[in-house]
């Protein structure tokens, strides 16, 4: 368990945990040196006082925890893995798309066994690469492709992250869980798997005070009642994602559960929460209805009929099979909108749901008749944004200034799995004067509620940064920031990267590239239908992987002929995403004269875990401005697709119309936070990369410098949730 704690402690924070036992001064010198040079080969570095602490321990403390870390960076970046293009030097040595496959069918038609069929084929003027013995499988092992490429060469633009000391590992994992679980925006998939650890691992621990997202509420209600601790639970539908939990199911909701046969206690424990909140408050019930089908197959594995001595658990399903009536809250508001009466719908949602008022304002605003019915929903608006959770205020923040009316009217819809889509605008814009007293009214209640720091320090490039609002705002990586972020791009070589390992059957996915022009264009693409442009080349197409495969894009900036560039990651056969063993995407920059293998793990800008619904992945686009400087823009996208065969030219309309959606948005971003801070009274210094304060201060930026006072609070992407009032 501890390696475990370690890797997790690791990968959320940077930070080393501290060794358990005593120091022995001096012994550890030789053993922390060769830890940090064999950390710098994977881009990563030890800070000056970790590089210290580690001097002071034995040798066999250091060579320990150097394993330990040393496995947790290189996962981190992608290096845990072996890739391997198909075409052994690339990226020299990659062929005219059209002269590959005539040698491959030249080979083919050598090989005595397969010649016959492919004859046939031929003379039916057809022919399935996939039937060719050397087309996408590889012809040479990890250790030929290796030594046919020269050593990386150092460059200053090289990457290098800084592993940081840490404190005992008991108080780093206990730090770790209460960020998690006290989380005031929802987690990713990957967070919610490793919360689930961390609660198993701190049941009976100290708890954060409150535990605002539900989803999170349920990973942890799982591991108290696994602990026989007391549960978290304020409403049904608590009880509900907490045995969507225990049958490992979707605690999200957002996908229908297998619910299992539950053991007895745990049984007594789901029908004894429920008839204890329907006994306090029957008005709970009105949340069954909304999901009704989930409380009907629950129903079927609890049995409530043998139970009762819980009388009030059992009108749950009543309600649910539409036995006893239970009016849910959104048929209420549909009575008062279809009579007419926009004033009491709204009055009505800020008195019983204030969030739900915010969700729905912009739909009451338009449907309200300008004068005393509009100012009757703004004034709800604003006696209801205290108890609004700060997360659905700056939501609702961001979609208010992008309701601005100008430009081609365009809606983007971005689901909690990654899905999206875009369609035309219909709404009528909001007025002017509406727009600007709710952006006031918004704007001063998140002031209200912000902690204003003495002194703020902030990394300039941190400032468009998005703020992470939703739970699938950025995959896990290295690298990754929220969807919409904006970071900029330098360097002569871009190069991405995918890898992926099938699970039980053969996959096949391919990355490909697309350039758009200034308008949203195509101008071409890199794929494996189109193995060379202008831009760069492809590594190849794999068709396979039981072992694990890689593709590769090389990309030489100063020759893209367009303005976009989108990368993805499509899924031609087999397994998808969320089905393959490991899945993932990334992106490196070099210098032209740098050399190297494929891949080299301290050229590494981002690495991205591809875990999501669809057949194919937009992990992010980039794009370069009037002075042709190149900015990435994360997507975190994943599109439905095709069950088989998605190629990148049969889609090149929906990308263009998505992008162009996307990147025409405005976030919201740290930079509105740091100037409510500003505006609140706080000292802001933008840093530039030299001397640090002596006093404390509260640090934004990218990455933790190091030498910052003691005390000093650090917001950086890995835990860049907590800027979230609550």
């Amino acid at each position: 368990m501890r390696d475990i704690l370690e890797r997790l402690v690791v990968r959320h924070t940077l930070r080393v945990p501290a060794p358990d036992g005593d120091r022995a001064d001096g012994e550890g010198a030789a053993a922390a040196r060769q830890f940090d040079v064999a950390l710098m080969s994977e881009g990563f570095k030890l800070s000056a006082g970790l590089l210290v602490g580690l001097a002071a321990r034995d040798e066999k403390t250091v060579l320990e925890i150097a394993a330990r870390t040393l496995e947790a960076v290189r996962e981190l970046v992608g290096d845990h893995v072996r890739h391997n293009p198909y075409f052994v030097g690339f990226p020299a040595g990659v062929p005219d798309t059209a002269a590959f496959w005539t040698e491959c069918v030249a080979r083919a038609l050598a090989d005595r066994t397969v010649r016959p069929g492919l004859l046939d084929r031929l003379r039916e003027g057809r022919i399935d690469l996939l039937t060719l013995p050397t087309y996408g499988r590889y012809q040479h092992t990890y250790e030929d492709m290796a030594a046919v490429h020269d050593e990386l060469a150092a460059s200053a633009r090289d990457r290098v992250t800084v592993l940081h000391p840490g404190g005992p590992l008991d108080e780093e994992a206990t730090a770790l869980y209460l960020s998690l679980a006290g989380s005031r925006t929802p987690l990713g998939e990957e967070h919610l798997r490793d919360l689930a650890v961390l609660a198993g691992h701190h049941a009976d621990g100290p708890q954060p005070a409150a535990i605002p997202v539900r989803e999170n509420r349920a990973v942890v209600n799982r591991a108290r009642l696994d602990a026989g601790a007391c549960l978290l639970l304020d409403t049904v539908t608590d009880v509900l994602r907490l045995a969507c939990a225990l049958s490992d199911g979707d605690v999200t909701l957002r996908e229908p559960t297998r619910f299992r046969a539950p053991s007895r206690p745990h049984r007594r424990a789901l029908l004894a929460a429920l008839d204890a909140l329907v006994g306090a408050d029957p008005a709970k019930l009105a949340d069954v209805p909304a999901r009704r089908e989930a409380w009907k197959r629950l129903g079927e594995r609890l049995h409530p009929h043998e139970y009762p001595q819980w009388p009030h658990a059992a009108e749950v399903f009543a309600v649910a099979r539409g036995e006893r009536p239970a009016p849910s809250l959104a048929r209420r508001l549909e009575r008062l909108l279809g009579e007419g009466d926009v004033t009491g719908a709204a009055d009505l949602l800020a008195a019983a749901a204030p969030g739900s008022l915010f969700r729905s304002l912009d739909r009451l605003l338009r449907t309200a008749d300008e004068g005393e019915p509009r100012e009757a929903v703004l004034d709800a608006a604003e006696r209801a944004a205290p108890r609004v959770s700060g997360r659905v205020v700056l939501s609702l923040r961001e979609h208010v200034q992008n309701r601005t009316g100008e430009g081609e009217p365009r809606r983007v819809f971005v689901n909690r799995s990654g899905g999206a889509w875009v369609t035309e605008d219909t709404r009528r814009p909001l007025p002017p004067a509406v727009r600007e007293r709710l952006l006031a009214v918004l704007d001063a209640e998140t002031r209200r509620r912000l902690t204003v720091p003495e002194r703020l320090l902030v990394d300039p490039d941190v400032l468009d940064v998005a703020l992470p609002l939703s739970g699938r705002a950025a995959a896990a990586g290295l690298g990754t920031l929220p969807r919409g972020s904006v970071a900029p791009v330098e360097g002569d070589l871009l190069r991405f990267f995918t890898y992926w390992k099938q699970a039980r059957r053969d996959t096949d996915h391919d990355l490909s590239a697309l350039v758009l022009d200034a308008d949203y264009d195509v101008v071409t693409w890199l794929s494996y239908t189109s193995l060379t442009s202008v831009e760069g080349t492809h590594s190849g197409d794999v068709t396979e992987a039981p072992h694990g495969a890689s593709e590769f894009i090389d990309l030489r900036l100063g020759a893209v002929r367009g303005s976009f560039l989108v990368p993805q990651v499509h899924v031609y056969d087999g397994e998808g995403f969320d089905s393959v063993e490991e899945s993932f995407f990334g992106f490196m920059l070099r210098d032209a004269d740098q050399a190297g293998r494929p891949f080299e793990p301290r050229t590494v800008r981002m690495k991205s875990d591809l875990r999501g619904p669809g057949r194919i992945a937009l992990p992010l686009a980039f794009r370069r401005d009037a002075e042709g400087r190149w900015q990435a823009r994360w997507l975190h996208l994943y599109l439905k697709g095709e069950p088989r065969e998605n190629r990148v030219e049969e889609n090149v309309v929906t990308f263009a119309v998505l992008v162009r959606g996307l990147v025409e948005r405005t976030p919201l971003t740290v930079r509105h936070l740091t100037d409510l801070m500003a505006g609140a009274g706080a000292r802001t210094t933008l840093w530039d990369g030299g001397t640090l304060p002596e006093e404390p201060v509260t640090f934004i930026g990218l990455a933790r410098p190091d030498g910052l006072a003691p005390g000093s609070r650090v917001i950086t992407p890995e835990n860049l949730r907590d800027l979230i009032p609550a």
